[in-house]
Formats: structure tokens, sequence, C-alpha cells
């Protein structure tokens, strides 16, 4: 089953609001790469650095819950709590999101 991600513009003002549908159980992080956005990463997406944080949106209560790993992740980083890491963020139905950046 697909869902539909759809980026809305952030501060930058880049996405142009980009959607695309990619499968469930996808990161958020690889949805974000196939709309051809940028995404703040210095650890390679491998979950450490939690530069990765995006709002969402819409869709927010679909997401499985936060692991005490990205908790600690966010906090050590000073990362908003409200934002998800899209590289440890799975997509489980239709989402919205948007980033500073964008």
């Amino acid at each position: 089953m697909d869902a539909q991600v759809r980026f809305q513009r952030g501060r930058a003002g880049t996405s142009g609001g980009r959607s695309v549908r990619v499968p469930t159980g996808s990161s958020l992080s690889e949805a974000i790469a196939l709309a051809g956005l940028p995404l703040a990463s210095a650890c390679g997406r491998d979950g450490i650095c939690g530069r990765c944080g995006v709002a969402v949106l819409v869709g927010a209560s679909t997401l499985a819950a936060e692991t005490e790993d990205d908790l600690r992740i966010k906090a050590r980083n000073r990362i908003d709590p409200n934002l998800r890491l899209a590289c440890r963020t799975r997509v489980t139905a239709d989402l919205e999101v948007t980033a500073s950046y964008w």
C-alpha cells in the first residue's frame, strides 16, 4: 500500500507544495529525497545527529510513537521536541510535512 506525502513551504519557500507517493514503511527521509528536497543531516541519515527534524502538519496521529532513542537524540542535539526525525520516522498513512529550510 502507498501513502502520499505532501511538502509545504517552510521559511525558505523552496518546496513548491510538492507531493510524492511512497510505499508504507518508507522513511520520511526517503520520501523527502524522492521529492528532490534538501534534508539536513550530518550523519548520513543514520539517526545520530538529529538534524533531519521536520514538522508533521497533518497525519501525526498515524505515526508510531517516538522511541526513547529518538527523544534522546533530539534532546542531545537541542532539536525542537515537536519535530520528528525524518530518518527514523516511517510513513504509515498520508502525511503533510514541512521544514524551516524548504
